[in-house]
C-alpha cells in the first residue's frame, strides 16, 4: 500500500503541473517518511505526521521547508486528511544577502574562454541573469535574433518571459552553433541532448574561480544593473520575480548605492 502511495503522489503533482525538479524532490521526501513508519500511511495520525517533523535532522532552512511541503502535500492532498490537525507552519526564511562575483573579474574572465561552448554559457547566464535551469532549458528556436529577444520557457514558477539578446551574446552564440551544430536544445551534453548542471557548475570553477558556482552570475548580473541605475521594476521583470522585495535586496550589495550613505565619519 506504501507504495502505491509513492506512485498517487507522483501522479498527482504531475497532474497539477509541478515542475519536474519540484515532483523529484517531494518524492524524495515524501518515500523517506514511508520507510521511517512502521505501519501503513493510511492509518497514520496527525501525531504522527507532527513527530516526524519535530524530529527531522534538518540541514539547513531551506531542507526543513522542502521536508514540511512535500509532508504537507502528501498529507493535505494524496491522504486528504483534515489540514488544521497538523500545523506546517514554515520557519522564517534566512535574511543571507547575495554573493555577488565582481564586474571585470567575470568579463576579462569572459575573454580568456577559447572554448565557445563554455563562453557561450557563461555569458547567457551574465548577461541576463538566467537560472543554470533556464540556459540548460533553452531550445534553438527560443532564440530570436530578428527581436533580439530570448524566450525562456516555464521557468521558476511555471511562468514564460522574454529576456533580452546582445549583439555580443548573439555574435557567440553563432560562433558556437557552427562549431558544435548542437540538436533541439541550445546546449548539447555528451551522452544527451541536454547539458547538465553539473557541468555548468564546473565551467563557473574552472573559469571563474573554485569559490564560486552558476546561480552567482544571476546576482552578479541584478547587482550590477542596479549599479548602473538601472529601474528595479526593470531588473524585476528580467528576473522573473513576482514581488520587488525579492529585488530589492540587490540594492543592499550595490556598492554604488552605499557609498550614497552620508555616514558622519
Amino acid at each position: 500500500m506504501n507504495d502505491k502511495i509513492i506512485k498517487i503522489s507522483k501522479q498527482k503533482l504531475i497532474y497539477l503541473n509541478y515542475a519536474e525538479s519540484t515532483t523529484k524532490t517531494y518524492i524524495r521526501y515524501i518515500d523517506e517518511f514511508v520507510k521511517s513508519i512502521d505501519k501503513q500511511v493510511i492509518h497514520c495520525n496527525a501525531k504522527d505526521f507532527k513527530t516526524y517533523l519535530e524530529n527531522y535532522n534538518y540541514s539547513s532552512v531551506s531542507q526543513q521547508n522542502q521536508v514540511i511541503n512535500s509532508i504537507r502535500f502528501l498529507y493535505k492532498e494524496v491522504l486528504k486528511k483534515k489540514y488544521k490537525k497538523v500545523s506546517f507552519k514554515r520557519p522564517r526564511k534566512e535574511k543571507k544577502l547575495p554573493r555577488v562575483i565582481d564586474k571585470q573579474h567575470i568579463l576579462d574572465s569572459l575573454d580568456r574562454i577559447t572554448n565557445l561552448k563554455h563562453k557561450a554559457i557563461l555569458q547567457l547566464g551574465y548577461s541576463v541573469g538566467l537560472r543554470v535551469s533556464e540556459v540548460l532549458n533553452l531550445k534553438i528556436e527560443d532564440i530570436d535574433s530578428k527581436r533580439m529577444q530570448i524566450h525562456v520557457r516555464l521557468s521558476k514558477g511555471r511562468k514564460d518571459r522574454i529576456v533580452p539578446l546582445t549583439q555580443a551574446v548573439l555574435g557567440t552564440l553563432r560562433s558556437y552553433f557552427i562549431e558544435f551544430n548542437p540538436k533541439i536544445y541550445l546546449f548539447n551534453g555528451q551522452s544527451g541532448l541536454q547539458y547538465s548542471k553539473t557541468s555548468c557548475n564546473k565551467i563557473v570553477k574552472k573559469y571563474l574561480g573554485d569559490n564560486y558556482h552558476f546561480h552567482l552570475l544571476r546576482h552578479s548580473c541584478f547587482t550590477s544593473l542596479t549599479e548602473q541605475g538601472v529601474d528595479l521594476r526593470l531588473i524585476q521583470k528580467l528576473a522573473g520575480h513576482n514581488s520587488s522585495r525579492t529585488t530589492e535586496i540587490y540594492t543592499h550589495v550595490s556598492k554604488n548605492v552605499l557609498s550614497k550613505i552620508p555616514l558622519p565619519v
